[in-house]
């Protein structure tokens, strides 16, 4: 017989880059020639021992005599002519191997192990425990077994299978290439335990893909290798490979293994592939397997992955036998997709059962409470696990963390962190990293980098977790240092790093240097996507740089790059913020076709936009639409009725919103008493505010003292309005003084006026707008000199009266009046219409109010400079530009002086139309000679 061949005479396809080789291995060429006919097999010794036995000590008795090599040679000796065959007894075998390598002769003992391991065929998991008993035995296997080679010793496809097994547990990866040549020599290479043997080898060591072209060229494959080729398929996570192959053994009559059903069912969990997990289970039923535990609970978690969960409870109730497994099945399912009742019920079951739950039971609890954010619930849960006896794990914690994250329960975080240090669950990278994000996101930044220093093990999520901290709080030279030290660390920068980066600094208003985190980041090999651009866009907007963020939507659509729904939101609040109402439709518009409104925080943005763009009707559709109204969405309409007035419609939308089981936030109150300001609804308002501590449990802020302080002032309760700050818990900010400036301005009180215009000059000294009130309260009381001594106040601090402008717009053209400037091309013809209107609603009743000019100069000036307000001017060129029906809109960056609301409420009359007005304060909606203000701002 022929010899092993040479490396030189290998298949050159398995020759790619191997996995890495044992250093410990040299090489083998086996290229000795045969040496005689006989077949050396399983059946015949390697070593045949011919010793005498006298003296030597029974065999029956063990070793227990045995004190030298001799010896043990001595009872090898009398236990091959024992009757029978001694390799096959398992204990002896392993006895007869310790004992040689205990008395230094590890040859014999490989001699024996490789006889052994060819008679007992065990699995892959079992035979590598096995060589690791004996540990450096494998490498003297590969040396015995090359020199019987070379002596002419004929092996067996057993001694082959175990040649290869050992080649695969040491990584020897070119003497199993060897190998595998000569078992095709020999025409081995049909032998099923060859096969897997050679399977085994190649994935191990040259990767799955030889593996699986091994398995292709085989002449024949039985069952066992076919259910061997799934497993390793599964194993590499080749999920369409392994259901492939699994469909050709159905159509090849291959029986599959109850193991390899299990797998494959586990594939179409994890691609969804349902049409095919139902054809499978229909061939387990076919196979009378439907009885088999194992394979119905991978049935339930395979329904359960793919959305089916009636199924999977169905499958759950038809078995006959369930174990811990079945139920911990079910339990996640239901948990997972928010059927908490279904869940807990049969947790409830299973404990009356004779089965105890464990802690995968409670962590399927816990788990599907905090996906469905059940957050103080998963706390309970925490506390029962307790209670019963089950000590939380790292997955128990981190679910606990995260709900004390959500809940803001930082008191509760601080004991769970007291007790991952008791137990020493701090080794786990998850639980450090939730605990650094925890005390992050409860802005406890110098807790959190003490906690992230004295982590044991950290991974790039826990370095990203400290970064967005310091970035997000503005601690932006913090956060770029983090990065380096991180890189120091040898853990590279990820998209998910630049983009806290790129965050921080376009929050804070650094837009060039977000640019550049953008640059490095491309530097870096990493391509922006749509979070990095969404960053940007945000932060821009947050700052008011609406242009900015516009551009940057541009480019990032010129670039291919999808919107998500924060995108989405992020340019509706662009939209609103400009008030620019023909961009948001479209944006709108974008929106439902890519399916977006179903996101409760884009239908929250649409409503925002609407509201603020003047458009409250459709504000109101869009949120009628809305399937189940959040806090949020609730809290954006409530303030849209407070924009414009409409303090009835807010009222009764939040009494809506608590019958639907809602309850009210700080943000809520804030809307509602907003709402009764702006509508005058004092009594309302006063029950409002008495309700938010003791029957909603909402301590008052400054805001809501401050609605307070402005709906009773506008109200002519100023004595009240003065008592009410006095006796005021908090110390009354600017806020509160300018609401008591401005209701004092209305009601021409020039002694509270000039209390609050004291505080405010001190609190806000560059506010040009508390001194422009002050000076139009002064010229309303023909008091020239205070008017001149405010100005020179102003003068002398620096301050300068801000510029007043207007805008409308016109098809897609923004069409700008300032006061200081008449730069409009249609100037003239503008004028000419005012003058026009003017004249016309004179007839009408309209009387000019000279007090809004605090010139000292006579009223045929006055009315003049009446003439040149800007939103008079935007008003009349969109009379004139108008088309249809549509309504006039008007944006004024300042508070609208009484007699343009006067002339707007007498234009709607004259013209039959619909003026809506977006000042600094609030909306006015102007129809038919009234005003959705009810002249109460």
């Amino acid at each position: 017989m022929d010899g092993l061949p040479s490396l030189h005479q290998t298949n050159a396809l398995f020759l790619k880059k191997p996995r890495t080789q044992n250093p410990k291995l040299r090489s083998h060429s086996l290229s000795c020639p045969a040496l005689g006919d006989p077949t050396i097999s399983t059946a015949t010794p390697a070593y045949a021992l011919r010793l005498s036995s006298s003296s030597v000590p029974a065999v029956a008795g063990g070793f227990d005599g045995v004190d030298s090599l001799a010896s043990v040679k001595m009872v090898h000796a009398q236990m091959m002519k024992l009757p029978g065959k001694w390799s096959d007894d398992d204990h002896m075998v392993k006895s007869l191997v310790r004992h040689y390598v205990k008395f230094g002769d590890p040859r014999s003992a490989a001699s024996v192990l490789l006889l052994g391991l060819a008679r007992s065929d065990v699995g892959w998991s079992s035979f590598s425990e096995e060589l690791k008993e004996f540990r450096e035995l494998p490498v003297q296997i590969l040396e015995v077994f090359d020199e019987l080679h070379c002596k002419g010793m004929v092996f067996d496809a057993r001694i082959f299978a175990v040649a290869l097994r050992v080649c695969t547990y040491v990584l020897d990866l070119w003497l199993g290439v060897v190998i595998h040549a000569c078992v095709i020599k020999r025409a081995l290479d049909s032998d099923a335990r060859v096969q897997r043997a050679l399977m085994n080898f190649y994935e191990r060591c040259w990767g799955i893909e030889c593996a699986n072209r091994v398995f292709n060229e085989m002449p024949r494959r039985e069952d066992v290798v076919w259910n061997e080729a799934v497993k390793l398929n599964m194993k590499h996570e080749q999920w369409i490979i392994a259901l492939e192959l699994f469909q050709d053994m159905q159509y090849s009559c291959v029986k599959a293994k109850g193991t390899t059903t299990v797998r494959v069912l586990q594939a179409c969990g994890k691609l969804k592939a349902l049409a095919l997990g139902k054809q499978i289970h229909a061939h387990i039923l076919r196979s009378g397997m439907e009885s088999s535990v194992p394979i119905c609970n991978i049935l339930i978690s395979m329904y359960a992955k793919n959305g089916e969960i009636e199924l999977a409870g169905a499958v759950f109730n038809l078995m006959e036998d369930r174990n811990l497994i079945s139920w911990n099945s079910i339990i996640s399912a239901y948990a997972s997709f928010g059927f908490l009742d279904d869940a807990w019920n049969h947790f409830h079951k299973l404990e009356s059962s004779t089965i105890e739950p464990d802690i995968i039971t409670w962590n399927c609890l816990l788990s599907g409470n905090t996906l469905n954010g059940s957050y103080e619930d998963v706390l309970a849960i925490l506390r029962m696990m307790q209670t019963s006896g089950i000590q939380p794990n790292s997955s128990s914690i981190s679910c606990g963390l995260q709900s004390v994250i959500e809940l803001g329960l930082l008191p509760y975080g601080k004991e769970i962190h007291g007790y991952v240090v008791r137990h020493d669950l701090d080794y786990d990278v998850y639980v450090g990293t939730s605990i650094v994000d925890m005390y992050v996101k409860s802005d406890c930044l110098d807790i959190a980098r003490a906690v992230f220093n004295n982590l044991k093990s950290k991974n790039i999520c826990t370095w990203n977790s400290l970064i967005s901290g310091y970035s997000f709080k503005g601690h932006l030279q913090v956060a770029e240092n983090l990065v380096g030290q991180m890189e120091d660390a040898g853990i590279k920068p990820d998209i998910v790093t630049w983009n806290s980066m790129v965050s921080g600094y376009s929050r804070w208003g650094h837009t060039e240097k977000a640019l550049d985190m953008i640059h490095q980041m491309k530097l870096s090999g990493l391509t922006p996507n749509v979070i990095s651009w969404t960053a940007l866009i945000s932060g821009c907007s947050q700052n008011e740089k609406y242009r900015e963020s516009l551009q940057f939507f541009i480019r990032m659509q010129e670039k291919g790059i999808e919107p998500n729904a924060a995108t989405m939101s992020s340019v509706l609040q662009i939209c609103g913020g400009l008030s620019l109402l023909q961009m948001g439709k479209e944006i709108h518009c974008l929106t439902v076709k890519n399916g977006m409104t179903r996101d409760v925080h884009v239908a929250t943005a649409i409503i925002n936009m609407y509201n603020k763009s003047g458009d409250w009707r459709t504000a109101h559709k869009v949120f009628k639409r809305i399937h189940k109204n959040s806090l949020a969405s609730y809290n954006c309409m409530i303030m849209g009725f407070a924009m414009y007035g409409l303090g009835k419609e807010a009222i009764s939308l939040f009494h809506e919103m608590c019958s639907n089981g809602t309850t009210p936030d700080a943000i809520t109150f804030t809307a509602i008493l907003s709402a009764c300001k702006n509508s005058g609804l004092v009594n309302e308002g006063w029950e409002f505010f008495d309700k938010m501590s003791g029957d909603y449990n909402v301590t008052p802020k400054i805001e809501h003292y401050s609605c307070m302080v402005d709906l009773l002032g506008r109200a002519g309760y100023l004595d009240e309005t003065w008592d009410f700050i006095q006796k005021m818990p908090l110390k009354p900010d600017a806020t509160i003084w300018g609401a008591l400036l401005c209701s004092s301005r209305i009601h021409e009180n020039i002694e509270y006026a000039e209390t609050a215009a004291e505080n405010l000059f001190e609190l806000e000294p560059h506010n040009s707008a508390n001194y422009v009130l002050m000076m139009n309260l002064y010229a309303m009381s023909n008091r020239w000199k205070d008017l001149d001594h405010v100005k020179e106040l102003m003068n002398s601090r620096g301050v300068k009266h801000g510029q007043a402008w207007s805008w409308t717009q016109i098809d897609h053209t923004v069409h700008h009046f300032s006061a200081e400037q008449s730069t409009h091309p249609d100037c003239g013809e503008i004028y000419f219409e005012l003058y026009q209107s003017i004249s016309q609603i004179k007839k009408m009743g309209y009387v000019p109010d000279v007090s809004c000019v605090y010139q000292n100069i006579d009223d045929v000036e006055k009315e003049k400079v009446l003439l040149s307000h800007t939103e008079k001017l935007a008003i009349t060129y969109g009379l004139m530009k108008r088309q249809g029906s549509a309504p006039i809109r008007v944006i004024k960056n300042s508070r609208v002086c009484s007699d343009c609301h006067t002339v707007a409420k007498y234009i709607s009359m004259l013209r039959n139309c619909e003026i809506i007005i977006k000042d600094g304060v609030r909306f006015h909606h102007l129809s038919k000679g009234n005003c959705s203000c009810k002249d109460c701002w």
